[in-house]
């Protein structure tokens, strides 16, 4: 049997840390806060509250929207959730 191979995209989840993100978009992980910083005032998912990371295919769909590759636009989380008020 030969060893199984990791793919790297999937390795961190659909939530990925900060550097991992940097990492897949070829950038330093010290000048990518700088530079998510402003990105997020043209589209990027902010980082989720909740699972405390970017949803990837959101990042995905910026990259490919500020291309020209689309014209779907993913949409935000509107806030935290409130799970006490399901009850």
């Amino acid at each position: 049997m030969g060893a199984r191979k990791i793919n790297p995209v999937t390795s961190q989840g659909l939530f990925p840390s900060e550097a991992e993100i940097a990492r897949r978009l070829s950038q330093d992980p010290r000048g990518w806060t700088a530079k998510a910083t402003m990105l997020e005032r043209e589209g990027l998912p902010r980082v989720d509250p909740i699972m405390g990371g970017r949803f990837w295919p959101a990042v995905l769909a910026f990259w490919n929207r500020r291309y020209g590759l689309s014209t779907v636009q993913a949409s935000q989380p509107d806030g935290e959730e409130n799970l006490d008020a399901l009850r």
